[in-house]
């Protein structure tokens, strides 16, 4: 107790200083991802870093300098991990910011279902040991239309009977302001189509023993929060059975019922709720839900290319060896390539 009324002390004798002098250690690599500003420019999204911060000043930068993900000893890994540093960099782009992908990175066909049968063989037979099966591979894209795209296709492959779980999407009583209100004229048709990111699916097609991935912190204390990944092991009409795949309680068992979810401001015009499980399946994922996972096999659906910067090297960063790695990218380009944007200003020199 004594040690915590020395530190407010310290705090309140230091106020003038960014944390009340408290030291604050912040992770992150700016070749990946940058903080998400909606519809926004090149510009805000720059602005919103924390280097253009005024705490940046007072913030010491410390390096690593060992791949973790990578056996490095191997000169292949050692060779694949240089090649993804420099990625990052921006390096190996032609004028057109596009990057020829190594040859071993091509599937056996440049389709969907090639890429399907690389990263998950046998998916539609018996698998013992699912747990260690889905936690250590999973298919990369850049939007969330074909991550649902490429879930339902890897399904469908998928052993077991589907069931479907409706969502029940309404306009809250507080919008409803009159008989005349234009909020009234939303038929369910047209919520049910809504779609976005960390929003359910109105239609939610699952079957035991698929992995799903939770959109919600609901229970941290237990692991159960956004971006926690698990293999369903019951389905019942108002709650599932999840077994953890990920963090530092995998192999528990959680329970995850139907919420009432609602999309912020920026991606519905209008308030509207939809009460379904928060969790979606997880055989697909957006490169930025991957942020921080390492995985023993990656696919990379490169047919839509990647947007913003830094997509591209986290897509190449999450698998653990270069052998592992399979691409299939736009039918319309005979040559395995794809972009790759950088935004230099923002990396340190």
């Amino acid at each position: 107790m004594e040690a915590v009324d020395r530190t407010f002390r310290d705090v309140l004798n230091n106020s003038d200083k960014p944390f009340g002098g408290l030291t604050v250690v912040f992770g992150g690599d700016f070749q990946q991802i940058l903080p998400v500003i909606v519809h926004g420019s090149r510009g805000q999204t720059v602005g919103a870093c924390i280097q253009r911060s005024i705490l940046w000043s007072s913030i010491t930068v410390l390096h690593l300098y060992q791949n973790m993900q990578l056996n490095t000893t191997i000169a292949a890994e050692r060779n694949f991990a240089r090649w993804q540093l420099e990625v990052g960099q921006g390096k190996h782009t032609d004028e057109g910011g596009n990057i020829t992908l190594p040859g071993h990175f091509k599937c056996h066909e440049n389709t969907v279902a090639s890429l399907i049968d690389t990263i998950y063989p046998r998916i539609s037979t018996y698998l013992p040991n699912p747990e260690q099966y889905f936690s250590e591979r999973t298919i990369l894209s850049c939007v969330n239309t074909e991550v649902d795209s490429l879930n339902a296709e890897v399904l469908k492959k998928f052993p077991g009977q589907a069931q479907v779980f409706y969502s029940a999407d309404s306009i809250p009583t507080s919008e409803q302001s009159g008989e005349d209100d234009p909020m009234l004229n939303y038929p369910i048709e047209y919520l049910n189509s809504i779609n976005c990111s960390g929003l359910p699916l109105a239609k939610l097609e699952l079957k035991e023993g698929c992995p799903i991935m939770v959109l919600r912190n609901l229970d941290a204390a237990h692991g159960v929060c956004n971006g926690s990944r698990g293999i369903v092991t019951k389905l019942r009409s108002r709650v599932v059975e999840v077994k953890l795949l990920t963090g530092d309680l995998a192999g528990e068992k959680v329970f995850i019922p139907r919420i009432s979810n609602q999309p912020t401001e920026d991606q519905v015009a209008f308030k509207f709720t939809r009460r379904q499980f928060p969790i979606r399946l997880s055989f697909a994922m957006t490169f930025n839900k991957s942020q921080g996972q390492s995985v023993r096999c990656v696919g990379l659906d490169l047919r839509r290319p990647v947007f913003s910067h830094g997509q591209f090297y986290v897509g190449v960063s999450r698998v653990t060896s270069v052998l592992n790695i399979k691409v299939i990218w736009e039918e319309k380009i005979r040559e395995a390539k794809s972009k790759n944007i950088v935004y230099k200003e923002v990396l340190l020199s």
